[in-house]
């Protein structure tokens, strides 16, 4: 397979996007997300990629939005997009190649590369196998990860530690059988089935309450003055 150079890629598809009168700010967008995420990926033939970190990454706001513009990217051949259907597994995205050539690519092989002007450069190995950790959430790495994430969503340290003693307690599966591929989406979802429940406990007591106050003492003595 001929190898792909990447900046000969990003000024191809710069190119495209020019010429493009269907594309939109968000289209753009939404694009340059994924490539920051292709490239720490290290340009991966086919990559996963999270809703919300996309979404954040591209500045969109709204679901609609980020949805029919991924669907469009993929309909016009800028991406191929397989969508998972599964909020606790990524979908995948594969960039459609516009620039190959054994021309200088984004990463060296090499621990340094000699420019024209003799300055050594450090390679960026490390720096993309440090933001590859950051899509590698299949589990947090203690139970302090797990507190500081339900803090920033305003959630208590004491529903932080069932969270987390229960998925440790079995082995950080879905219902003990499917692997956890992203447990930020798995938090989302304990929070939002514990507000479920909460807000079901608050209607059943209400109507218990309501049944008390309309009771009638059976044994009511109506020789008594009202």
């Amino acid at each position: 397979m001929e190898q792909t150079n990447y900046i000969k890629h990003l000024n191809n598809a710069f190119l495209k996007i020019e010429q493009d009168n269907r594309l939109n700010p968000s289209h753009v967008s939404l694009y340059m997300a994924l490539f920051k995420i292709w490239n720490c990926n290290r340009f991966v033939e086919v990559f996963y990629i999270y809703r919300d970190e996309v979404m954040q990454f591209s500045k969109i706001g709204s679901k609609s939005t980020y949805h029919k513009c991924i669907k469009e990217l993929s309909a016009w051949n800028y991406i191929i997009y397989l969508p998972s259907h599964n909020p606790y597994k990524g979908s995948q995205v594969k960039l459609t190649n516009f620039g190959t050539s054994a021309g200088q690519v984004v990463y060296p092989n090499s621990t340094n590369i000699e420019t024209s002007t003799g300055q050594a450069l450090v390679s960026n190995t490390n720096i993309y196998k440090q933001k590859e950790n950051i899509y590698k959430l299949d589990q947090p790495k203690n139970e302090n990860e797990v507190i500081d994430f339900f803090k920033k969503e305003n959630w208590p340290i004491l529903e932080a530690k069932k969270f987390y003693n229960h998925y440790l307690g079995i082995g950080w599966r879905v219902g003990g059988k499917t692997k956890i591929v992203n447990w930020h989406a798995t938090a989302n979802n304990w929070m939002l089935k514990s507000e479920e429940i909460k807000n079901t406990l608050k209607t059943n007591n209400r109507h218990n309450h309501n049944q008390d106050n309309l009771k009638i003492a059976k044994d009511k003595n109506y020789n008594q003055p009202l």
